[in-house]
């Protein structure tokens, strides 16, 4: 999921990036509005509570909005900035390491909210503007490592690609495309993963509390860790590869002075 970048990417790493990311997305957003009040996954809101709160010139709340606006796009700022400086060293920590960063993001919240919280609004502000730090980073992951298609974090986009294709589909001749076939399905893919994440949250939120963004945190190592393995595969191979070629390369000394 994470080795391979932009167009050499293939439908089913776009598909499994999705789905997973899709879902971590989903629980965070109805976990922020379940505990917070407030949506994390996006920001488009958010604009235009700034711009009410501009209006009406309350600094506090100004400054607030216009911090949590800042937070999400600094966010995929550190990602792609990430990937294009440490891709030609090492391609899948340049991409594990945005993930990295949410991950520390998400486990703070859970751990200061399970063992922290006491229920001040300044503390709600202060984890709700982690979470969307954390979005940030990962919707800058995504679509910068697969070439704009992929974004998890808010579906208003893929809505409206998912209703352009519809009608496309209408038309025998769109069907037949590939293209939009698979653009289709990777996009029905992340809509239900992201409703499934959401569900998912709000079934056991009352039982578990802040003790689900450990949970959300298991999905993003999954994430971090499936490629992981295939990258000391090829390491150990290549590494082999070297050894066997070393060997065939030493010269055989025989005693021909009798």
């Amino acid at each position: 999921m994470l080795r391979k970048y932009s167009n050499s990417r293939t439908l089913g790493d776009n598909v499994r990036l999705g789905i997973l990311t899709a879902l971590v997305a989903g629980m965070v957003n109805v976990a922020s509005l379940l505990l917070f009040l407030s949506f994390s996954s996006n920001v488009t809101g958010y604009f235009a509570i700034f711009a009410s709160e501009l209006v009406n010139g309350n600094i506090y709340q100004i400054a607030l909005v216009g911090s949590w606006i800042f937070l999400f796009f600094f966010g995929s700022f550190v990602s792609n900035f990430l990937v294009i400086n440490l891709s030609e060293k090492n391609k899948y920590l340049a991409h594990a390491l945005p993930l990295l960063l949410e991950l520390a993001c998400i486990l703070a919240v859970g751990i200061y909210g399970t063992y922290g919280y006491k229920g001040s609004l300044h503390e709600s502000e202060l984890m709700l503007s982690l979470l969307l730090f954390a979005m940030g980073l990962q919707n800058g992951l995504t679509a910068s490592i697969s070439n704009f298609a992929v974004k998890t974090t808010h579906l208003t986009g893929a809505t409206t690609d998912l209703g352009v294709l519809a009608s496309m589909f209408t038309n025998k001749k769109f069907r037949n495309k590939r293209e939009l076939r698979d653009k289709a399905t990777l996009i029905f893919s992340i809509f239900i993963s992201y409703v499934v994440g959401g569900v998912l949250f709000a079934l056991f939120y009352k039982t578990l509390q802040f003790k689900m963004f450990f949970i959300i945190s298991a999905f993003l190592l999954v994430v971090i860790l499936y490629d992981s393995y295939k990258v000391w595969i090829l390491k150990l191979k290549r590494f082999r590869i070297n050894r066997k070629q070393k060997n065939v390369m030493v010269p055989s000394y025989t005693n021909s002075n009798k």
